[in-house]
Protein backbone atom coordinates (compact mmCIF):
# COMPACT_ATOMS: atom_id res chain seq x y z
CA UNK A 1 0.00 0.00 0.00
CA UNK A 2 3.03 2.26 -0.13
CA UNK A 3 2.13 5.62 -1.63
CA UNK A 4 -1.61 4.90 -1.62
CA UNK A 5 -4.07 7.16 0.14
CA UNK A 6 -6.19 5.70 2.93
CA UNK A 7 -9.72 5.37 1.57
CA UNK A 8 -12.85 3.64 2.80
CA UNK A 9 -11.99 0.80 0.44
CA UNK A 10 -8.51 0.28 1.88
CA UNK A 11 -9.82 0.44 5.43
CA UNK A 12 -12.14 -2.49 4.78
CA UNK A 13 -9.55 -4.35 2.72
CA UNK A 14 -8.88 -7.75 4.26
CA UNK A 15 -5.25 -7.29 3.23
CA UNK A 16 -4.86 -4.36 5.61
CA UNK A 17 -6.34 -6.31 8.50
CA UNK A 18 -4.00 -9.18 7.62
CA UNK A 19 -1.03 -6.80 7.81
CA UNK A 20 -2.18 -5.61 11.21
CA UNK A 21 -2.51 -9.22 12.35
CA UNK A 22 1.09 -9.86 11.27
CA UNK A 23 2.31 -7.41 13.92
CA UNK A 24 0.64 -9.20 16.84
CA UNK A 25 2.27 -11.75 19.16
CA UNK A 26 -0.23 -13.04 21.75
CA UNK A 27 0.04 -15.64 24.47
CA UNK A 28 -2.70 -18.14 25.28
CA UNK A 29 -4.01 -20.50 27.94
CA UNK A 30 -3.35 -24.24 27.69
CA UNK A 31 -0.82 -26.72 26.34
CA UNK A 32 -2.36 -27.29 22.90
CA UNK A 33 -3.05 -24.76 20.16
CA UNK A 34 -6.57 -23.31 20.63
CA UNK A 35 -8.85 -23.37 17.59
CA UNK A 36 -9.26 -19.59 17.61
CA UNK A 37 -5.49 -19.09 17.60
CA UNK A 38 -4.98 -21.64 14.82
CA UNK A 39 -7.53 -19.78 12.71
CA UNK A 40 -5.81 -16.48 13.33
CA UNK A 41 -2.43 -17.96 12.39
CA UNK A 42 -3.93 -19.16 9.12
CA UNK A 43 -5.20 -15.61 8.67
CA UNK A 44 -1.72 -14.11 8.97
CA UNK A 45 -1.17 -13.65 12.72
CA UNK A 46 2.47 -12.76 13.31
CA UNK A 47 3.18 -15.46 15.83
CA UNK A 48 2.76 -16.79 19.35
CA UNK A 49 4.64 -16.29 22.60
CA UNK A 50 5.15 -19.45 24.69
CA UNK A 51 5.16 -19.25 28.49
CA UNK A 52 5.91 -21.75 31.24
CA UNK A 53 2.22 -22.53 31.71
CA UNK A 54 2.10 -23.73 28.08
CA UNK A 55 4.78 -26.41 28.59
CA UNK A 56 4.59 -29.82 30.25
CA UNK A 57 7.33 -31.70 28.37
CA UNK A 58 9.80 -31.40 25.52
CA UNK A 59 7.69 -33.65 23.29
CA UNK A 60 4.49 -31.70 24.02
CA UNK A 61 6.26 -28.39 23.30
CA UNK A 62 7.50 -29.64 19.94
CA UNK A 63 3.98 -30.84 19.04
CA UNK A 64 2.69 -27.37 19.95
CA UNK A 65 5.26 -25.51 17.86
CA UNK A 66 4.70 -27.90 14.94
CA UNK A 67 0.98 -27.07 15.09
CA UNK A 68 1.76 -23.34 15.09
CA UNK A 69 4.08 -23.70 12.13
CA UNK A 70 1.58 -25.85 10.23
CA UNK A 71 -0.98 -23.05 10.55
CA UNK A 72 1.53 -20.35 9.56
CA UNK A 73 4.97 -21.44 8.28
CA UNK A 74 6.32 -17.91 8.78
CA UNK A 75 5.06 -17.55 12.37
CA UNK A 76 7.35 -16.11 14.99
CA UNK A 77 7.45 -18.59 17.89
CA UNK A 78 8.91 -16.69 20.83
CA UNK A 79 9.86 -17.56 24.39
CA UNK A 80 11.48 -15.92 27.42
CA UNK A 81 14.42 -18.24 28.03
CA UNK A 82 17.21 -16.24 29.63
CA UNK A 83 19.07 -19.31 30.87
CA UNK A 84 18.92 -18.49 34.58
CA UNK A 85 16.28 -17.29 37.01
CA UNK A 86 13.97 -16.46 34.08
CA UNK A 87 13.22 -19.78 32.41
CA UNK A 88 10.29 -21.22 30.51
CA UNK A 89 11.77 -24.51 29.29
CA UNK A 90 12.45 -25.47 32.90
CA UNK A 91 9.61 -23.67 34.63
CA UNK A 92 8.71 -26.82 36.57
CA UNK A 93 12.23 -27.70 37.73
CA UNK A 94 14.53 -24.68 37.54
CA UNK A 95 17.14 -23.91 34.91
CA UNK A 96 20.31 -26.01 34.46
CA UNK A 97 22.14 -22.89 33.22
CA UNK A 98 24.07 -20.26 35.22
CA UNK A 99 22.21 -17.02 34.52
CA UNK A 100 23.63 -13.69 33.41
CA UNK A 101 25.07 -12.29 36.65
CA UNK A 102 27.07 -15.48 37.21
CA UNK A 103 28.37 -15.37 33.63
CA UNK A 104 29.32 -11.73 34.03
CA UNK A 105 31.34 -12.49 37.16
CA UNK A 106 33.11 -15.39 35.46
CA UNK A 107 34.07 -13.02 32.61
CA UNK A 108 34.68 -15.85 30.15
CA UNK A 109 33.10 -14.89 26.83
CA UNK A 110 33.83 -18.28 25.30
CA UNK A 111 31.87 -19.96 28.09
CA UNK A 112 29.04 -17.45 27.80
CA UNK A 113 28.86 -18.07 24.07
CA UNK A 114 28.82 -21.84 24.61
CA UNK A 115 26.01 -21.60 27.19
CA UNK A 116 23.93 -19.45 24.85
CA UNK A 117 24.51 -21.90 22.00
CA UNK A 118 23.31 -24.79 24.19
CA UNK A 119 20.18 -22.81 25.03
CA UNK A 120 19.70 -22.04 21.34
CA UNK A 121 20.04 -25.66 20.28
CA UNK A 122 17.40 -26.72 22.80
CA UNK A 123 15.06 -23.98 21.63
CA UNK A 124 15.62 -24.86 18.01
CA UNK A 125 14.91 -28.54 18.70
CA UNK A 126 11.73 -27.42 20.46
CA UNK A 127 10.64 -25.45 17.38
CA UNK A 128 11.18 -21.97 18.87
CA UNK A 129 12.76 -19.38 16.59
CA UNK A 130 12.91 -16.20 18.74
CA UNK A 131 14.32 -15.99 22.26
CA UNK A 132 13.68 -12.88 24.33
CA UNK A 133 17.31 -12.85 25.45
CA UNK A 134 19.85 -11.62 26.26
CA UNK A 135 18.92 -9.09 28.91
CA UNK A 136 21.50 -6.37 28.24
CA UNK A 137 20.41 -3.99 30.99
CA UNK A 138 23.15 -2.67 33.26
CA UNK A 139 22.15 -3.29 36.88
CA UNK A 140 23.34 0.11 38.01
CA UNK A 141 20.70 0.31 40.74
CA UNK A 142 21.05 -2.44 43.37
CA UNK A 143 17.47 -1.70 44.46
CA UNK A 144 16.10 -2.58 41.02
CA UNK A 145 13.17 -4.96 41.65
CA UNK A 146 12.96 -6.55 38.20
CA UNK A 147 16.47 -6.78 36.67
CA UNK A 148 19.04 -7.78 39.33
CA UNK A 149 20.71 -11.10 38.44
CA UNK A 150 19.13 -11.01 34.99
CA UNK A 151 21.90 -8.49 34.20
CA UNK A 152 25.46 -9.46 33.31
CA UNK A 153 26.81 -6.77 35.64
CA UNK A 154 26.85 -3.20 36.88
CA UNK A 155 29.33 -1.74 34.37
CA UNK A 156 28.74 -1.07 30.67
CA UNK A 157 31.98 -2.77 29.64
CA UNK A 158 31.11 -6.13 31.24
CA UNK A 159 27.51 -6.08 30.05
CA UNK A 160 28.49 -5.13 26.50
CA UNK A 161 31.12 -7.88 26.23
CA UNK A 162 28.92 -10.60 27.71
CA UNK A 163 25.80 -9.55 25.80
CA UNK A 164 27.61 -9.72 22.48
CA UNK A 165 28.93 -13.19 23.35
CA UNK A 166 25.46 -14.44 24.30
CA UNK A 167 24.01 -13.02 21.08
CA UNK A 168 26.63 -14.76 18.95
CA UNK A 169 26.13 -18.06 20.74
CA UNK A 170 22.34 -18.07 20.57
CA UNK A 171 22.16 -17.05 16.92
CA UNK A 172 24.83 -19.59 15.92
CA UNK A 173 22.17 -22.20 16.77
CA UNK A 174 19.69 -20.67 14.31
CA UNK A 175 17.51 -18.89 16.88
CA UNK A 176 17.04 -15.12 16.78
CA UNK A 177 18.23 -13.10 19.75
CA UNK A 178 16.28 -10.21 21.26
CA UNK A 179 18.32 -7.66 23.19
CA UNK A 180 16.27 -6.03 25.92
CA UNK A 181 15.02 -3.66 27.36
CA UNK A 182 15.90 -0.65 25.18
CA UNK A 183 17.20 1.88 26.02
CA UNK A 184 18.01 0.31 29.40
CA UNK A 185 15.92 -0.78 32.41
CA UNK A 186 18.76 -1.24 34.90
CA UNK A 187 18.60 2.12 36.64
CA UNK A 188 14.86 1.89 37.30
CA UNK A 189 13.62 1.65 40.87
CA UNK A 190 10.22 0.18 39.95
CA UNK A 191 8.86 -2.85 38.12
CA UNK A 192 7.20 -1.90 34.81
CA UNK A 193 4.93 -4.94 35.13
CA UNK A 194 3.24 -3.08 38.00
CA UNK A 195 3.81 0.63 37.35
CA UNK A 196 5.55 3.06 35.00
CA UNK A 197 9.18 3.54 36.16
CA UNK A 198 10.57 7.04 35.79
CA UNK A 199 14.31 7.30 35.07
CA UNK A 200 16.14 10.62 35.32
CA UNK A 201 19.12 10.17 32.99
CA UNK A 202 20.35 12.88 30.67
CA UNK A 203 21.27 11.97 27.06
CA UNK A 204 25.00 12.01 27.78
CA UNK A 205 24.65 9.56 30.69
CA UNK A 206 22.46 7.31 28.59
CA UNK A 207 25.00 7.22 25.75
CA UNK A 208 27.97 6.62 28.03
CA UNK A 209 26.35 3.79 29.97
CA UNK A 210 23.00 2.25 28.95
CA UNK A 211 23.51 2.38 25.19
CA UNK A 212 26.93 0.69 25.18
CA UNK A 213 25.60 -2.89 25.45
CA UNK A 214 23.00 -2.20 22.75
CA UNK A 215 25.73 -0.96 20.42
CA UNK A 216 27.65 -4.18 21.13
CA UNK A 217 24.74 -6.53 20.40
CA UNK A 218 23.79 -4.63 17.26
CA UNK A 219 27.38 -4.99 16.08
CA UNK A 220 27.16 -8.71 16.99
CA UNK A 221 24.16 -8.98 14.67
CA UNK A 222 21.14 -9.29 16.96
CA UNK A 223 18.05 -9.86 14.84
CA UNK A 224 15.66 -8.09 17.23
CA UNK A 225 15.59 -5.52 20.03
CA UNK A 226 12.88 -5.20 22.70
CA UNK A 227 11.71 -1.83 23.99
CA UNK A 228 11.03 -1.00 27.64
CA UNK A 229 8.03 0.57 29.32
CA UNK A 230 10.00 3.25 31.18
CA UNK A 231 9.72 7.03 31.07
CA UNK A 232 13.05 8.76 30.45
CA UNK A 233 12.07 12.29 31.40
CA UNK A 234 15.11 13.99 29.83
CA UNK A 235 14.76 12.12 26.52
CA UNK A 236 10.98 12.10 26.06
CA UNK A 237 9.08 13.57 29.00
CA UNK A 238 5.69 12.54 27.66
CA UNK A 239 5.83 8.95 26.43
CA UNK A 240 7.42 5.68 27.66
CA UNK A 241 10.17 4.30 25.44
CA UNK A 242 7.86 1.81 23.67
CA UNK A 243 5.66 4.70 22.47
CA UNK A 244 8.41 7.24 21.78
CA UNK A 245 9.53 7.93 18.20
CA UNK A 246 12.38 9.93 19.69
CA UNK A 247 13.67 6.74 21.31
CA UNK A 248 12.68 4.04 18.78
CA UNK A 249 13.28 5.89 15.52
CA UNK A 250 15.70 8.50 16.82
CA UNK A 251 18.01 6.60 19.18
CA UNK A 252 17.64 2.96 18.16
CA UNK A 253 17.29 3.23 14.40
CA UNK A 254 18.84 6.62 13.72
CA UNK A 255 21.75 6.88 16.14
CA UNK A 256 22.57 3.18 16.66
CA UNK A 257 21.72 2.16 13.10
CA UNK A 258 19.55 -0.83 13.99
CA UNK A 259 17.53 -1.97 10.98
CA UNK A 260 16.12 -5.23 12.35
CA UNK A 261 12.85 -6.09 14.06
CA UNK A 262 11.75 -3.98 17.05
CA UNK A 263 9.64 -5.90 19.57
CA UNK A 264 7.66 -4.36 22.40
CA UNK A 265 7.75 -5.68 25.93
CA UNK A 266 4.35 -7.11 26.83
CA UNK A 267 1.61 -4.54 26.33
CA UNK A 268 -0.49 -5.96 29.16
CA UNK A 269 2.11 -4.59 31.61
CA UNK A 270 0.93 -1.63 33.67
CA UNK A 271 3.80 0.52 32.42
CA UNK A 272 2.35 0.23 28.91
CA UNK A 273 -1.42 -0.12 29.15
CA UNK A 274 -2.34 0.68 32.74
CA UNK A 275 -3.58 4.16 31.87
CA UNK A 276 -4.71 3.62 28.28
CA UNK A 277 -5.61 -0.04 27.61
CA UNK A 278 -3.93 -2.54 25.30
CA UNK A 279 -5.59 -1.45 22.00
CA UNK A 280 -4.40 2.16 22.38
CA UNK A 281 -0.97 0.92 23.50
CA UNK A 282 -0.76 -1.09 20.29
CA UNK A 283 -1.54 1.97 18.19
CA UNK A 284 1.08 4.09 19.95
CA UNK A 285 3.74 1.37 19.69
CA UNK A 286 3.24 0.97 15.94
CA UNK A 287 3.27 4.74 15.44
CA UNK A 288 6.55 4.98 17.38
CA UNK A 289 8.25 2.49 15.04
CA UNK A 290 7.80 -0.86 16.82
CA UNK A 291 7.12 -3.84 14.55
CA UNK A 292 6.04 -6.83 16.63
CA UNK A 293 3.66 -6.26 19.53
CA UNK A 294 4.00 -8.70 22.41
CA UNK A 295 0.47 -8.63 23.81
CA UNK A 296 0.62 -10.69 27.02
CA UNK A 297 0.28 -14.14 28.53
CA UNK A 298 -3.40 -15.11 28.44
CA UNK A 299 -4.91 -13.35 25.46
CA UNK A 300 -8.21 -14.06 23.74
CA UNK A 301 -9.72 -13.88 20.28
CA UNK A 302 -11.85 -10.93 21.40
CA UNK A 303 -8.79 -8.98 22.57
CA UNK A 304 -7.06 -9.35 19.23
CA UNK A 305 -10.18 -8.16 17.42
CA UNK A 306 -10.26 -5.07 19.66
CA UNK A 307 -6.61 -4.35 18.87
CA UNK A 308 -7.10 -4.73 15.12
CA UNK A 309 -10.16 -2.48 15.24
CA UNK A 310 -8.24 0.17 17.19
CA UNK A 311 -5.40 0.15 14.64
CA UNK A 312 -7.88 0.41 11.75
CA UNK A 313 -9.56 3.35 13.48
CA UNK A 314 -6.20 5.05 14.04
CA UNK A 315 -5.40 4.71 10.33
CA UNK A 316 -8.79 6.17 9.42
CA UNK A 317 -8.20 9.09 11.78
CA UNK A 318 -4.73 9.80 10.34
CA UNK A 319 -2.96 8.97 13.60
CA UNK A 320 -1.13 6.03 12.01
CA UNK A 321 -0.27 5.30 8.40
CA UNK A 322 -1.07 2.10 6.58
CA UNK A 323 2.48 2.26 5.20
CA UNK A 324 3.91 2.08 8.74
CA UNK A 325 1.80 -1.02 9.46
CA UNK A 326 2.91 -2.59 6.17
CA UNK A 327 6.56 -1.92 7.01
CA UNK A 328 6.16 -3.57 10.43
CA UNK A 329 4.36 -6.59 8.95
CA UNK A 330 7.09 -7.08 6.35
CA UNK A 331 9.79 -7.12 9.03
CA UNK A 332 7.86 -9.70 11.06
CA UNK A 333 7.33 -11.96 8.06
CA UNK A 334 10.99 -11.66 7.11
CA UNK A 335 12.29 -12.76 10.52
CA UNK A 336 11.21 -16.41 10.47
CA UNK A 337 12.10 -16.71 6.80
CA UNK A 338 15.75 -16.10 7.62
CA UNK A 339 16.05 -18.64 10.45
CA UNK A 340 16.90 -22.34 10.51
CA UNK A 341 14.13 -24.91 10.38
CA UNK A 342 13.75 -26.84 13.65
CA UNK A 343 14.22 -30.21 11.91
CA UNK A 344 17.81 -29.20 11.17
CA UNK A 345 18.73 -29.26 14.87
CA UNK A 346 21.54 -31.72 15.68
CA UNK A 347 20.68 -34.96 17.43
CA UNK A 348 20.77 -34.73 21.20
CA UNK A 349 19.61 -31.11 21.29
CA UNK A 350 16.23 -32.00 22.78
CA UNK A 351 15.40 -30.64 26.21
CA UNK A 352 17.83 -32.05 28.78
CA UNK A 353 17.69 -30.84 32.35
CA UNK A 354 20.73 -32.71 33.64
CA UNK A 355 23.35 -30.69 35.50
CA UNK A 356 26.86 -30.87 34.07
CA UNK A 357 29.46 -31.25 36.88
CA UNK A 358 31.80 -29.03 34.88
CA UNK A 359 29.19 -26.26 35.05
CA UNK A 360 28.94 -26.70 38.83
CA UNK A 361 32.69 -26.22 39.21
CA UNK A 362 32.61 -23.12 37.04
CA UNK A 363 29.66 -21.56 38.83
CA UNK A 364 31.37 -21.89 42.21
CA UNK A 365 33.99 -19.49 40.89
CA UNK A 366 31.39 -16.73 40.72
CA UNK A 367 30.35 -17.01 44.39
CA UNK A 368 31.38 -14.37 46.91
CA UNK A 369 32.12 -16.23 50.16
CA UNK A 370 33.24 -14.15 53.12
CA UNK A 371 36.00 -15.33 55.44
CA UNK A 372 33.44 -15.69 58.25
CA UNK A 373 31.23 -17.79 55.96
CA UNK A 374 34.13 -20.11 55.11
CA UNK A 375 34.81 -20.59 58.82
CA UNK A 376 31.11 -21.22 59.51
CA UNK A 377 31.02 -23.91 56.83
CA UNK A 378 34.00 -25.67 58.35
CA UNK A 379 32.60 -25.44 61.88
CA UNK A 380 29.03 -26.52 61.14
CA UNK A 381 29.46 -28.92 58.25
CA UNK A 382 26.12 -30.67 57.80
CA UNK A 383 24.73 -29.54 61.18
CA UNK A 384 22.24 -26.71 60.77
CA UNK A 385 18.59 -25.89 60.24
CA UNK A 386 17.45 -24.11 57.12
CA UNK A 387 15.33 -20.97 57.09
CA UNK A 388 13.98 -20.13 53.63
CA UNK A 389 12.98 -16.52 53.04
CA UNK A 390 10.35 -16.37 50.32
CA UNK A 391 9.88 -12.96 48.77
CA UNK A 392 7.30 -12.30 46.08
CA UNK A 393 8.92 -13.16 42.76
CA UNK A 394 8.64 -10.56 40.04
CA UNK A 395 6.39 -11.51 37.15
CA UNK A 396 9.30 -12.12 34.77
CA UNK A 397 10.70 -14.84 37.04
CA UNK A 398 7.34 -16.26 38.10
CA UNK A 399 7.05 -19.28 40.38
CA UNK A 400 9.78 -21.52 38.95
CA UNK A 401 11.61 -23.63 41.58
CA UNK A 402 14.84 -21.98 42.67
CA UNK A 403 18.19 -22.49 44.31
CA UNK A 404 19.07 -25.43 46.57
CA UNK A 405 15.38 -26.22 47.02
CA UNK A 406 15.06 -26.92 43.30
CA UNK A 407 18.37 -28.78 43.26
CA UNK A 408 17.51 -30.96 46.26
CA UNK A 409 14.09 -31.82 44.84
CA UNK A 410 15.61 -32.84 41.51
CA UNK A 411 18.45 -34.87 43.06
CA UNK A 412 17.84 -35.75 46.74
CA UNK A 413 21.08 -37.73 46.81
CA UNK A 414 23.23 -34.65 46.26
CA UNK A 415 25.53 -33.93 49.23
CA UNK A 416 23.86 -31.52 51.69
CA UNK A 417 20.44 -32.03 50.04
CA UNK A 418 19.02 -33.71 53.16
CA UNK A 419 18.90 -30.41 55.05
CA UNK A 420 16.58 -29.09 52.34
CA UNK A 421 14.38 -32.18 51.90
CA UNK A 422 14.33 -34.52 54.94
CA UNK A 423 13.14 -31.86 57.38
CA UNK A 424 11.37 -29.15 55.42
CA UNK A 425 12.92 -25.75 55.81
CA UNK A 426 11.22 -23.10 57.92
CA UNK A 427 9.63 -20.88 55.28
CA UNK A 428 9.41 -17.23 56.21
CA UNK A 429 7.32 -14.84 54.10
CA UNK A 430 6.24 -11.22 54.38
CA UNK A 431 3.63 -10.88 57.10
CA UNK A 432 5.15 -13.57 59.33
CA UNK A 433 6.49 -12.45 62.68
CA UNK A 434 10.23 -13.03 63.20
CA UNK A 435 9.48 -15.13 66.29
CA UNK A 436 8.17 -17.82 63.96
CA UNK A 437 11.61 -18.54 62.61
CA UNK A 438 13.20 -18.74 66.05
CA UNK A 439 11.88 -22.27 66.51
CA UNK A 440 14.68 -23.36 64.20
CA UNK A 441 17.58 -25.04 65.97
CA UNK A 442 20.97 -23.38 66.14
CA UNK A 443 23.03 -23.10 63.99
CA UNK A 444 20.83 -21.62 61.26
CA UNK A 445 21.38 -21.31 57.53
CA UNK A 446 19.22 -18.57 55.99
CA UNK A 447 18.62 -18.67 52.23
CA UNK A 448 16.85 -15.87 50.37
CA UNK A 449 17.00 -13.66 47.30
CA UNK A 450 17.72 -9.91 47.34
CA UNK A 451 17.58 -9.99 51.14
CA UNK A 452 18.53 -6.34 51.61
CA UNK A 453 15.59 -5.10 49.50
CA UNK A 454 12.89 -6.49 51.80
CA UNK A 455 12.27 -5.01 55.24
CA UNK A 456 10.70 -8.19 56.62
CA UNK A 457 13.74 -10.22 55.48
CA UNK A 458 16.18 -7.77 57.09
CA UNK A 459 14.18 -7.81 60.31
CA UNK A 460 14.10 -11.60 60.45
CA UNK A 461 17.84 -11.90 59.78
CA UNK A 462 18.68 -9.23 62.35
CA UNK A 463 16.51 -10.97 64.93
CA UNK A 464 18.06 -14.35 64.24
CA UNK A 465 21.56 -12.95 64.55
CA UNK A 466 20.63 -11.32 67.86
CA UNK A 467 19.09 -14.50 69.28
CA UNK A 468 21.43 -17.13 67.85
CA UNK A 469 25.15 -17.68 68.24
CA UNK A 470 25.60 -19.04 64.74
CA UNK A 471 23.77 -17.76 61.64
CA UNK A 472 24.92 -17.91 58.05
CA UNK A 473 23.02 -15.88 55.42
CA UNK A 474 23.01 -16.80 51.74
CA UNK A 475 21.72 -14.28 49.19
CA UNK A 476 20.86 -15.83 45.84
CA UNK A 477 19.87 -12.50 44.31
CA UNK A 478 21.82 -9.31 43.70
CA UNK A 479 23.32 -8.36 47.11
CA UNK A 480 23.89 -4.91 48.53
CA UNK A 481 27.39 -3.50 48.20
CA UNK A 482 28.08 -3.89 51.94
CA UNK A 483 27.03 -7.59 51.84
CA UNK A 484 25.37 -7.11 55.23
CA UNK A 485 22.72 -9.68 54.39
CA UNK A 486 24.90 -11.87 52.20
CA UNK A 487 27.63 -13.88 53.97
CA UNK A 488 27.55 -15.91 50.76
CA UNK A 489 26.38 -14.24 47.55
CA UNK A 490 25.66 -16.54 44.61
CA UNK A 491 24.41 -13.94 42.09
CA UNK A 492 21.65 -16.20 40.84
CA UNK A 493 19.12 -18.80 41.92
CA UNK A 494 18.87 -21.18 38.98
CA UNK A 495 18.85 -24.90 39.75
CA UNK A 496 22.45 -25.09 38.55
CA UNK A 497 23.47 -22.35 40.98
CA UNK A 498 21.52 -24.16 43.72
CA UNK A 499 23.42 -27.36 42.93
CA UNK A 500 26.70 -25.46 43.23
CA UNK A 501 25.60 -24.13 46.62
CA UNK A 502 24.78 -27.67 47.79
CA UNK A 503 28.22 -28.71 46.61
CA UNK A 504 29.81 -25.93 48.65
CA UNK A 505 27.76 -26.85 51.71
CA UNK A 506 28.54 -30.53 51.27
CA UNK A 507 32.27 -29.92 51.16
CA UNK A 508 32.11 -27.67 54.19
CA UNK A 509 34.63 -25.17 52.89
Amino acid sequence: MSGASVTEETLTDSGLRRRIAATLLPGFVGTTLPVWLEERLRGGLGGVCIFGQNIVSAAQLRELTDAIRAANPDAVIAIDEEGGDVTRLYYDSGSPYPGNAVLGRLADTDYTESVARRVGLQLRAAGVNLDFAPDVDINSNAENPVIGVRSFGSTPEVVAEQSAAWTRGLQSAGVAACAKHFPGHGDAGADSHLELPVVDLDPAQLRERELQPFRAVIEAGTRTVMTSHILLTRIDPDLPATFSRTIVEGLLRGELGFDGLVVTDALDMHGASGERGIPEAAVLALAAGCDLLCIGTENTDEQLTEIEDAVLAAIAAGRLSAERVGEAAARVRGLAAGLSEPDAAPEGAAQDDRIDPADVSRVLGAFDVSADAAEWLRAHHGRYSVVRIDTVANIAVGQAPWGPFAAAAADPGTPAAAAFTANPAVVFTEGDHPDLVLAARSPVLVVGKDNHRHAFAREAIDRLRAERDSVLVVDMGWPSEDRRYADIATFGASRLVGTALLDLLGRGT
